[in-house]
């Protein structure tokens, strides 16, 4: 059982890529829990006040990248079996003031070479990095503005656009991907919708 305390926020959990453990993060405590089902077999204690929200997994299935609301950070993490290390923190939100500070959403590129970041209060945009295939650290190399409140976003399975869900605009902006440098462009092109706060690609 996950030891739950009064200061417990479970906000997302996600099954590694080889299904064998199932990954919690608890922004109310800065940990993220290891579960080989149905015990805790290992936690990761991150930086007080970090408030781990989402998680993404590189296509080796190696590294593992958790972005923290509070904190307005990336962690890199090295997985293995389940057990996670930690490779680095680098910021995603760059607001000042840390009580304005407000990561949302993290996604990677299907070949993970870039990894995206929204940030939701006093900024509003997507960070974007180049992820380094020999060790799994990130370097910053831009900055795209969106509309209000980028809670939520996705790439296409094509790795082509980048669709990004602005709560308070009422709208789903859509970017272009730059495939050679991971950039985004604005197409100008955008989908009307009350408030959204989560996109997800349907099957055919």
């Amino acid at each position: 059982n996950i030891p739950f305390s009064p200061e417990s926020h479970i906000h997302t959990v996600a099954f590694t890529p080889d299904n064998k453990y199932l990954l919690a993060t608890d922004l109310g405590t800065d940990q993220i829990y290891t579960l080989t089902l149905p015990e805790v077999s290992s936690v990761v204690k991150l930086p007080a006040g970090s408030g781990p929200r989402h998680l993404a997994f590189h296509p080796n299935g190696k590294y593992l990248y958790g972005i923290n609301e509070l904190a307005g950070t990336v962690t890199a993490f090295k997985q293995d079996g389940g057990k996670l290390s930690i490779l680095q923190h680098i910021a995603a939100d760059t607001t000042s003031v840390a009580e304005k500070k407000g990561s949302a959403d993290i996604h990677l590129s299907s070949d993970g070479r870039f990894l995206y970041a929204s940030n939701r209060l006093a900024t509003n945009g997507i960070a974007i990095f180049s992820v380094n295939s020999e060790d799994g650290k990130l370097t910053r190399i831009g900055y795209q503005e969106t509309g209000i409140h980028p809670r939520n976003f996705i790439l296409s399975p094509d790795g082509k656009f980048l669709l990004c869900a602005n709560r308070d605009s009422n709208n789903i902006q859509i970017f272009a991907i730059n495939q050679a440098t991971g950039l985004l462009q604005n197409t100008g092109k955008v989908i009307q919708s009350e408030k959204p706060v989560c996109l997800q690609w349907l099957g055919k």
